[in-house]
């Protein structure tokens, strides 16, 4: 067991494809996941972690993997010589040990002798950086986010940390180190200058001439705009919407409270569907979803990982029906393709909307 240690630019995604390609080459298997979707299209053969193993969503203390032991998944990863899984500390420490116990239970009666040792004796290597990104704990403080990390399970002792510190993706440019504390200067160019709209401003700044450029397949992939908040990401998308030329579309959701949150002090006139309507949350389109051909979107579910089609990818609208959207790929390992995206359900827990 291995954890490849280092920031964003060291090089572990291209460690992860040489290590890939070596062992394939010599006709072995190797298994690549990730702990979410968009960066497990960096990966050759890339899955996410909780598709490619069965893991539970829902996860608790003993939890195994939904892995039949006598089945094709089992087989694979018996055969496989490598697992490779990269942004390991995002995901709960939880679903390790999981993963743990569910290897150690495959390797029971094949390679009894390797049912002892962790991930079954599998040679695993995790990758990631714990500044970035830890678990998400619902309403946990620091501590909880804290023992729900990975180095706070009882596999981290068998673990062997490599580091790397050497940003390759900007020696070219690097003064200093990369750590500590420095004071940075932002070129004149970077700053909004005075205006009455500065929306506008930022707008017109990053998505010049956008007009002549609205069907350019690059022009979209090196622009984007971030805010700190829903609020202000709301005020620049409304804008950016009202700028495109063409007739929008507006799609409505349909709310309602599933069976699996009803019990049986449900108060069904707590939860009308106008109240419903006005739920705002991470990860799920508003009641009201405005569209035009040309938009830029983002898709907000794993649909189909081998297509493309994952949580974080880039789209641009082609066309509109009342139950589909076809778009073209603008981000990722699969630029360019042409999907289509129907209307689904979606689900989010009631704990977390309110």
């Amino acid at each position: 067991m291995f954890f490849v240690y280092g920031y964003g630019g060291t090089g572990k995604t291209f460690l992860y494809k040489t290590l890939t390609a070596s062992i394939r080459s010599k006709g072995g298997i190797v298994l690549n996941v990730a702990s979410i979707g968009i960066a497990s299209l960096l990966l050759d053969g890339g899955r996410t972690a909780h598709s490619r193993f069965a893991i539970p969503i829902n996860i608790v203390e003993d939890s195994m993997c939904t892995i039949s032991a006598d089945g094709d998944l089992a087989e694979l990863i018996r055969e496989a010589k490598l697992i490779i899984w990269d942004e390991a500390p995002m995901i709960n420490r939880l679903a390790y040990e999981a993963f743990d116990r569910t290897l150690r239970d495959i390797a029971t009666g094949t390679y009894s002798s390797s049912s002892d040792l962790v991930f079954g004796g599998k040679v695993v290597v995790f990758g990631g950086d714990f500044r970035q990104i830890l678990p998400v704990i619902p309403d946990g403080s620091r501590q909880d986010v804290v023992h729900a990390s990975l180095n706070m399970s009882y596999l981290w002792k068998h673990c062997t940390v490599l580091n790397l510190t050497q940003n390759m993706r900007l020696r070219v440019k690097l003064v200093g180190k990369m750590n500590g504390n420095a004071y940075v200067e932002f070129p004149e160019e970077m700053l909004i200058s005075d205006s009455n709209d500065h929306v506008e401003s930022l707008i017109n700044e990053t998505y010049e001439n956008w007009e002549q450029n609205l069907w350019d397949p690059t022009y979209f992939q090196d622009r984007a705009i971030l805010a700190p908040t829903h609020e202000q990401v709301e005020k620049v998308n409304e804008r950016m919407m009202s700028n495109l030329p063409g007739r929008e579309k507006v799609c409505y959701s349909s709310d309602s409270v599933s069976d699996v949150d009803i019990d049986f002090n449900f108060n069904e006139s707590l939860y009308t569907t106008e109240f419903l309507n006005t739920i705002k949350m991470s990860g799920i389109p508003h009641h009201k979803l405005v569209l035009k051909i040309g938009a830029p979107v983002m898709c907000l579910r794993n649909i189909d990982q081998r297509g493309g089609l994952c949580n974080g990818t880039r789209l641009q609208i082609l066309r509109m029906s009342t139950n589909n959207i076809e778009g073209k790929i603008i981000s990722g390992g699969k630029v360019g393709t042409i999907v289509a995206i129907p209307r689904m359900k979606l689900a989010q827990q009631i704990r977390r909307c309110l």
